[in-house]
């Protein structure tokens, strides 16, 4: 019995990359974003579950305190994000041209960039978390405690976020997105246990649910650094090769900065945003926070093929394959154009069950239903900025997405609720629909320049 579990356990390290140079492209872009999709539901299984919980078994405080700590928790994880993009296309750049002295190199410099990054980013997070909830204007000192708590507690296990995703980056640019989802569903089902343990049975409330988080993202990057210590390929980690390669650690730089910077800026205006939301009262907050984490789940399948054309796009220029590059974005548009239009009809008929599955109080229950109804129609057009971000970055063009998203999700949306709050009545639906404004122009001017600029010749590895 005993042999019997370590081979299965075994069978899940072992190599399962994939040539993405090579086949029919859709089977090789939906077998590629599929378990990534799940991953990534199961990634965001995390502040969820915990928002669920404390919503049904604690109170609306803890709900509201845990639900809208979202924009801040994503300043730190969108930046490092970023970075991790950088080394997830130079790696899948070198992987499809044979590179595999250069893949290793950046494997290496990947994970000591990680080690050092995750130190820093958990001392910069306890810091700044009073201050950036401060900026947020919450309600009630309840709330802001609370808040306060769960931040701290779940800064303080930055490190093991980190390197889960800088590994799992590492897999996805080879083409594996299967063992970095067996390993999120191993973290997010020990994730909702301990959850329910730690409130249910020890009471401990919004402390419990933040050091379930924490103890269930630890297992995650456990699991995979082992399989990055076991891998058979120029992926395989070895502790003695830990070093920054100056040169890799440019390119990486080059791409992930960009990226890292519209990430973590983008998500420190969200925080500007929230405190908009937040002038609304109470139940305006908790129905959004029960939107947010709809929205969230509804995101995901496009964010998942956006990701899967970014590994294409590297791996087919890196071989020089241009033309196979460009009907892979063309096809992972209508990919995305698909399963979000799938998604959308059962939101419209049942926002309402929907929201009171996060909380059941009548007033948060009809705010989050009118803002799923109002917003999710316009999901449709995200699809044309991220899958067309999602192929630039793939190509090594990362500052064009960065400067469009800033301008568009930042600067635009900035003066768009500024006016409106400050000289049209603040009208609540008005300030909703910064977020939609936001995302047409965006996908506008992405549009624009991925058609007329020459993105195929940004290969770096040339």
């Amino acid at each position: 019995m005993e042999s019997g579990v370590i081979k299965r356990f075994s069978s899940l390290l072992s190599r399962k990359d994939v040539d993405m140079t090579e086949g029919r492209i859709v089977p090789l872009l939906v077998n590629f974003a599929v378990p990534l999709l799940l991953g990534n539901i199961l990634q965001q299984l995390y502040n969820t579950v915990d928002t669920w919980v404390v919503g049904n078994y604690v109170s609306d405080s803890a709900f509201s305190a845990v639900g809208n700590v979202g924009p801040i928790i994503n300043l730190l994880i969108g930046f490092f994000m970023g970075l991790s993009t950088g080394a997830g296309v130079v790696i899948s750049q070198y992987y499809g041209a044979k590179r595999e002295d250069k893949v290793s190199d950046t494997v290496h410099t990947s994970v000591t960039l990680t080690l050092i990054l995750g130190a820093v980013f958990t001392a910069v997070g306890i810091i700044m978390a009073p201050t950036m909830l401060g900026f947020m204007r919450m309600p009630s000192e309840e709330i802001y405690s609370e808040a306060r708590l769960y931040l701290t507690i779940y800064f303080s296990g930055m490190m093991s976020l980190t390197m889960y995703n800088m590994g799992s980056g590492i897999l996805r640019a080879v083409g594996d997105s299967l063992r970095p989802f067996y390993f999120l569903a191993v973290s997010a089902g020990t994730n909702t246990v301990l959850d329910l343990l730690f409130v249910l049975v020890f009471k401990m409330g919004v402390e419990g649910v933040a050091l379930a988080t924490v103890l269930a993202q630890t297992l995650s990057a456990v699991l995979i650094i082992i399989t990055l210590m076991r891998m058979d390929n120029c992926c395989r980690l070895s502790l003695k090769k830990l070093r920054i390669h100056s040169g890799i650690l440019g390119k990486i730089l080059k791409i992930g900065i960009p990226a890292a910077l519209q990430m973590a800026i983008t998500s420190f205006s969200n925080i500007f945003v929230q405190r908009y939301i937040n002038f609304f009262g109470d139940d305006c907050m908790g129905g959004w926070t029960a939107y947010s984490k709809i929205d969230t789940f509804l995101l995901l399948p496009m964010q998942s093929i956006s990701l899967a054309s970014t590994t294409f796009v590297g791996q087919n220029l890196g071989v020089g394959r241009v033309d196979r590059a460009k009907r892979g974005v063309a096809t992972a548009m209508l990919l995305s154009a698909a399963s979000m239009l799938i998604l959308m009809i059962p939101v419209l008929i049942f926002a309402e069950p929907l929201v009171r599955f996060f909380n059941d109080n009548p007033n948060i229950v009809e705010n989050g239903a009118l803002f799923l109804r109002l917003m999710s129609p316009f999901y449709v057009f995200c699809c044309v900025n991220q899958i067309y971000a999602g192929a630039l970055r793939g190509a090594g063009d990362s500052k064009a997405p960065m400067f469009i998203m800033v301008g568009c999700f930042v600067v635009f949306r900035q003066i768009y609720l500024y006016v409106m709050a400050n000289y049209l009545g603040n009208p609540m639906l008005g300030i909703v629909f910064g977020y939609p404004a936001g995302w047409l122009l965006c996908s506008l001017i992405t549009f624009l320049y991925f058609r007329f600029s020459h993105w195929e010749k940004h290969r770096i590895t040339a």
